[in-house]
């Protein structure tokens, strides 16, 4: 006797094939054993009996033998209620009877030689002109979103995300659009998370059957056309690099910016970094330009998984958030927060001024419109700027520190001052810029994607553009510089990790993740790490070698930032974990949050007599956690009166960050000799 993995139930003294125990896949990031799906399907009660397969090990399909006449958008919906997102079947098939095998056992070829011919005789009948195409489009959002039954007719700008879909979901649409139109259909997934539903029906017309009548109205950002440099022109040249910074800006300050992911730029500030030693930063020294900050200790714990329920966590309520604290380690109190009018989504920028930290200065957009400058220890608002469109893009400060940049959803990257907010400079890309700016302590250059599918040069003393690159797909990410070697780092939708010359906007090499980046690369000395919906941290060296992936059971969402000694490597995955790997790609520890980890975590140093190394990461259900980096172990969580995307950044003990109830919060993080 030996056990055959089958699953069978006994009827009447006869055994009756269940399924395989071993029927697992990995589906849009989680495991599945798809065993489940079928149970779920049969106990519908239009269902008289169902099988499902994996399809070329890409395709969810589920085959069913109906009772009576069943409408399929029905059955979805009812699978959408009882299964998760990673579950619901790419396709439904109604058939007359399931093939079997000489065994009793449900033929699986059969089934796949079944749905061949029925995407062939979906794409022979595929269209029947273009008011055919329209409808069918508007049964496939109705369907996918779940809306209401009796809704006529999806408005034309309503939008994807907005109406209740999400990143999972979008790959589905897009499945089935391409199968719909028989073919695939370059740079849609794109369009459907950024544009209406008019505007994808006119790219698939435009795109499919090349209909060039088609009057394109588009929702965030009109098309535009470089007005102020010839295309060609800019495309490819290069700017000269010399060992000093070549821009000619009068004035050249001297400050430390931090941003999300324990990024750190400083700038003429030796004297000033060497007596702060390391007690507030966490870092990638080559990120440092002009400093003597030495490496920490390496950190190498032993495995743990952290959980969020903690028995020894003591509840404490402050203001209108909900901190939580364990065995009394640190307090976290409200020092402040400011109302933008609207979601911020963005993260912040703190610009530490040498020799005057008092004045220390947090930079940060909202989906109001809105950009604001206010003191980190007071809250005050020093200045507001109204720019064209909502803000995702966190904001980037210039070499000389004069300037702030930020994109915008109306195509353009403003260039303000820092010290009023005043417009010195617009630069128009062609679509929206959710990405973020970086800059190149060597040129003074800034580096920016756009969802026009090109990242960007600018110089922005000479207020030109040095150089642009098509990227093969849209830059929602944020560009990464790393300085030896010089190579700058863009990620795309399309799936394309690039490495870059930033000098001449030339392609050094480039991998294709074959599903969508949203995370943006995170450089060190030796490395390149990038999460991907597809639910895997990848590892590149800078010559483009990949050297490990490390598996989560859910997309990464979140950009990885480095441990100060960079041996570890910190991100969040909508598992609802927060993982901290080794660069051998092992796994040091995860902790379980309550929510998916959408933002970029930040390690920090306590601002207490031990300088302990810690851990700051948000979940989207509006929860901040702070960690022990060393070992996962939960210090203290704090509860917000709204869901987080903003990403926190933290200097001593105060730390910022946004919340779509509409406000920037500046908290205190209180160790036990602080409080």
């Amino acid at each position: 006797m030996r056990a055959t993995g089958d699953f069978v139930t006994v009827k009447g003294g006869e055994i009756f094939f269940l399924g395989r125990k071993d029927n697992q896949i990995k589906r849009h990031g989680k495991r599945l054993n798809i065993e489940l799906v079928q149970q779920v399907a049969e106990e519908l009660q239009q269902v008289e009996s169902c099988a499902v397969t994996w399809y070329n090990q890409e395709k969810l399909i589920l085959f069913i033998v109906s009772k009576d006449d069943v409408v399929k958008d029905h059955i979805f919906k009812e699978l959408q209620q009882r299964l998760p997102n990673h579950a619901i079947p790419d396709d439904l098939v109604l058939i007359d009877t399931l093939p079997f095998t000489s065994h009793g056992k449900v033929n699986a070829s059969e089934l796949n030689k079944i749905y061949l011919d029925y995407v062939n005789l979906k794409t022979e009948n595929k269209f029947d002109g273009k008011k055919d195409l329209w409808e069918k489009l508007q049964c496939l959002w109705k369907s996918i979103l779940s809306l209401p039954e009796d809704l006529l007719k999806v408005p034309d700008e309503s939008l994807f995300l907005n109406s209740g879909g999400d990143s999972l979901k979008s790959i589905r649409l897009l499945s089935e659009i391409e199968q719909l139109v028989g073919t695939p259909v370059p740079g849609l997934l794109e369009i459907i998370l950024r544009s209406s539903i008019l505007e994808i029906y006119n790219y698939i017309l435009q795109t499919v059957f090349a209909v060039e009548d088609l009057t394109f109205t588009k929702t965030y950002a009109t098309k535009r056309k470089l007005s102020d440099t010839d295309e060609e022109e800019t495309s490819r040249k290069s700017l000269h690099q010399k060992s000093a910074c070549p821009f000619s800006y009068k004035e050249i300050n001297a400050f430390i910016a931090l941003s999300r992911g324990s990024q750190v730029l400083s700038v003429n500030t030796t004297t000033f970094l060497s007596e702060l030693g390391h007690y507030s930063l966490a870092c990638s020294p080559d990120l440092i330009s002009q400093t003597n900050i030495k490496d920490l200790k390496s950190l190498n714990p032993p495995p743990v998984i952290g959980k969020s329920k903690d028995p020894n966590c003591v509840k404490k309520v402050f203001e209108e958030g909900n901190p939580v604290t364990k065995a009394e380690k640190m307090e976290i109190r409200v020092r402040w927060k400011s109302d933008t009018g609207k979601c911020v989504d963005a993260s912040p920028l703190v610009v530490i001024p040498a020799g005057d930290n008092s004045s220390t200065t947090v930079y940060i957009g909202s989906h109001s419109h809105r950009m604001k400058a206010v003191d980190l220890r007071s809250g005050k608002v020093k200045w507001e700027q109204i720019l064209g469109d909502r803000i995702e893009s966190s904001a980037c400060v210039s070499m000389c520190g004069n300037f702030i940049v930020v994109g915008c959803y109306n195509g353009l990257v403003y260039v303000l001052k820092s010290n009023n907010g005043e417009e010195y400079w617009i630069f128009t890309t062609e679509d929206t810029v959710k990405s973020s700016a970086t800059v190149d302590p060597i040129t003074g250059l800034i580096y920016i994607g756009s969802h026009d599918q090109h990242a960007y040069a600018l110089d922005i003393y000479k207020k030109k553009c040095v150089w642009k690159l098509k990227c093969e797909g849209t830059v929602f990410s944020s560009p990464c510089l790393n300085l030896n070697p010089h190579h700058l780092y863009c990620a795309t939708l399309g799936g394309l990790l690039l490495a870059v010359n930033p000098a001449t906007g030339n392609t050094i090499w480039k991998h294709s993740c074959e599903k969508p980046l949203f995370s943006s690369p995170q450089c060190c000395r030796q490395y390149i790490c990038i999460g991907c919906v597809d639910g895997n941290l990848l590892c590149f060296t800078h010559s483009g070698e990949q050297v490990w992936q490390f598996s989560t059971s859910g997309p990464i969402f979140s950009s990885p930032c480095t441990s100060a000694s960079e041996q570890e490597i910190f991100f969040g995955s909508h598992d609802c974990f927060i993982y901290c790997c080794n660069m051998k790609g092992h796994l040091q520890w995860k902790f379980e949050t309550t929510s998916r980890v959408y933002a970029t975590p930040f390690a920090f140093h306590s601002h207490s007599p031990n300088s302990e190394m810690l851990l700051a990461a948000a979940s989207t259900d509006g929860k901040l956690w702070i960690l022990g980096s060393e070992s996962g172990q939960l210090q203290s969580v704090y509860e917000f009166p709204g869901e987080i995307f903003s990403s926190p950044v933290i200097w001593e003990s105060m730390l910022i960050i946004g919340c779509r109830n509409n406000y920037i919060y500046c908290l205190d993080l209180l160790s036990g000799s602080q409080k």
